[in-house]
């Protein structure tokens, strides 16, 4: 059976630039593209995507977790799962969005098909991203030095694989056996982890890793195993955020326009100072992982969304554990907001060495605020 490669789009930097530096570095990979639509994004996401489509020469298939025509008395499929809820809002721990809106119709997608998903995972992250429990999906992440997700390196690495693997350094790098040897032999313990094991076959050689991997899930079901050649495994390169942002630049897409800073003003002791703020992920507009900053950027930016948002608050349920919409839209609360983060900026950049947007989507993400699926 033919593997098929998939890759989705958020509507976000990464998966973007992932499209871009694959269509461009592995013209060969017969890619197909989709994105799961919640019918709650914000324009700028939508607009993402069509230059994206445009630029890649292939479609990209829209997925709904319900036909809005068809299945559902509402507009859109948020607003229909929220129905089947009882208007129970999604949080950071009733996370019912991603499950229902994107992985279940990415899983309907693929269906039993062998499939390898290519992830825009940088190499900046730590964060390992979904792994699907289908059999038949496959992650990969190209941007990253270790190419393979932790279900693969957990099975090559096993203590009980230990000789196993050792022959597929023997088959398919057979000049750094002695060297990787030693490592492969060692077992994972407490005083030799996973990851200690893995870091540093992959700092001995990269490639050689990924053909000794490749060997390794040759007789296995994995995807990945039923080809017959799998050009990434001579990738060495390690993306980082400003790289995403050039690819996306030098490529003529562009980065998401949600990304495009705007001023607002605050005042400090008497003397006006000027401050910056735009949305530092995709998603829904009113996604629970925003910041305090990027609701009042969603305010003064596109007051009709900020208004739809408030809209599902009721008694119990807001987007905020701690604040409703209403209360964070007061005049007095959005200059407090604009002040703690403009005071928040100017200390962020005393302590770093940059002073660009991406050193704080840099932080925003280590808020947890990276794509809740893509």
């Amino acid at each position: 059976m033919k593997v098929r490669h998939l890759l989705g789009i958020s509507g976000g930097k990464d998966s973007a630039a992932l499209a871009i530096y694959l269509k461009q570095t592995y013209p060969a990979l017969d890619l197909d593209y989709y994105t799961c639509d919640t019918g709650r994004e914000l324009k700028e996401t939508y607009d993402l995507i069509d230059k994206l489509q445009s630029y890649l020469g292939k479609p990209i298939d829209l997925l709904q977790a319900v036909d809005p025509s068809v299945d559902t008395p509402f507009d859109n499929t948020f607003d229909h799962f929220l129905a089947k809820y009882g208007g129970y809002l999604p949080s950071s721990t009733a996370r019912w969005c991603t499950k229902k809106l994107k992985l279940e119709p990415f899983e309907r997608y693929i269906g039993d098909k062998p499939t390898i998903s290519y992830v825009g995972i940088r190499g900046d992250e730590d964060r390992e991203g979904y792994i699907s429990k289908k059999q038949n999906v496959q992650s990969i992440f190209p941007f990253r030095k270790n190419i393979w997700s932790e279900d693969i390196n957990r099975l090559v690495l096993n203590n009980n694989n230990i000789a196993r693997f050792i022959d597929c350094y023997q088959v398919n790098a057979t000049e750094l056996v002695e060297r990787a040897g030693k490592f492969i032999s060692a077992k994972v313990s407490g005083d030799f982890t996973l990851k200690q094991k893995m870091n540093a076959l992959l700092d001995i050689d990269v490639k050689a890793y990924n053909r000794a991997v490749f060997g390794f899930l040759k007789p296995t079901g994995y995807p990945v195993g039923k080809l017959d050649y799998f050009p990434l495994l001579e990738n060495e390169d390690v993306l980082k955020i400003n790289d995403i942002f050039q690819i996306l630049e030098d490529s003529g897409v562009g980065v998401p326009a949600y990304y495009n800073k705007r001023e607002y003003q605050v005042e400090i002791n008497g003397e006006i100072k000027t401050g910056t703020y735009a949305r530092s992920r995709s998603g829904c507009f009113f996604c629970f992982f925003q910041q305090k900053i990027e609701w009042v950027w969603l305010l003064e930016n596109h007051p009709n969304l900020f208004k739809n948002a408030q809209k599902y608050e009721k008694e119990g349920y807001t987007w905020m554990n701690n604040e409703s919409l209403e209360e964070l839209s007061n005049p007095k609360r959005v200059k407090n907001i604009k002040l703690e983060h403009y005071t928040k900026t100017q200390k962020s950049k005393s302590l770093r060495t940059g002073t660009t947007w991406q050193n704080e989507i840099l932080e925003a993400e280590g808020l947890g605020c990276a794509s809740c699926f893509i």
